[in-house]
């Protein structure tokens, strides 16, 4: 394992420096889930949700979560996003929601940090929309599925068994 990237030599928290680095295609994807009621997966389904479309409204918060990432996490750079995609997978059998975000730019520094805001953040927008109906979800499961560009080049996790039970 490498040293932490954002500690300095004085072992004071530090913000990298990335002028150094080349500008590549950077891109990352992550995932979570939320664990429900099957009636509440029903109701989400249906579109009959009393709040309205939750897929869409958390689309649109992962979306914008990302966007705001470098003022979210403290030692994050604001990063130029050419391309930010959240994405929904039911799972009717574990009555359970797979969140996917993926996050791209043409930049010095990687984008993981954005897709996993993105990823939570819409786990949470779901969460909230639903918890009247059923405030005993479970959001789990967050990680990075892969990354890509810099000068570390493609990296991706283990998916052979399921992190998210």
């Amino acid at each position: 394992m490498t040293d932490f990237s954002h500690i300095n030599s004085r072992g004071e928290a530090s913000m990298v420096d990335v002028s150094g680095k080349d500008v590549t295609r950077r891109e990352a994807s992550a995932e979570a889930f939320v664990c429900m009621q099957p009636e509440t997966l029903t109701a989400i389904l249906e579109g009959n949700h009393h709040k309205g479309d939750v897929f869409g409204t958390a689309r649109i918060a992962g979306i914008q979560a990302a966007k705001q990432c470098g003022f979210l996490i403290p030692l994050c750079h604001p990063l130029m996003l050419s391309k930010v995609a959240v994405d929904f997978e039911v799972d009717d059998v574990e009555s359970r929601v797979r969140i996917i975000s993926l996050c791209r730019l043409d930049g010095k520094t990687g984008v993981e940090m954005e897709a996993l805001t993105a990823a939570s953040v819409a786990a949470l927008t779901l969460f909230d929309m639903c918890k009247a109906k059923d405030p005993g979800m479970v959001i789990n499961g967050l990680r990075v599925l892969d990354k890509k560009g810099g000068k570390t080049g493609h990296w991706q996790a283990d998916t052979s068994s399921d992190t998210s039970q």
